[in-house]
C-alpha cells in the first residue's frame, strides 16, 4: 500500500470522526454464565474529535510530503 493510499484512507475517516462529532463502536465482550443464564456483553469505544482533526492533518502531510525514492 503506497503512501498516498493511506493519506486518502486518513483523510477520509478523519472527515468522517468530524462530521459525527466523535465515534462510538461496540465490540463483543466476555460472556457471563451466572446461575444458569448465558449474559452477552459489549464494550464501547469512542472515537473522539480531536484523532479525527489528527487523521485529518496526517492525511494531508502525508500526501504533501514527497517521499524520496533511493
Amino acid at each position: 500500500m503506497n503512501s498516498k493510499m493511506i493519506a486518502m484512507i486518513l483523510i477520509a475517516l478523519g472527515i468522517v470522526v468530524l462530521a459525527y462529532s466523535g465515534v462510538t463502536y461496540k465490540t463483543p465482550g466476555k460472556p457471563i454464565d451466572f446461575l444458569g443464564a448465558h449474559i452477552e456483553t459489549t464494550h464501547s469505544h469512542f472515537i473522539p474529535p480531536v484523532a479525527g482533526a489528527l487523521m485529518l492533518a496526517g492525511g494531508i502531510v502525508l500526501l504533501l510530503v514527497n517521499p524520496k525514492r533511493a
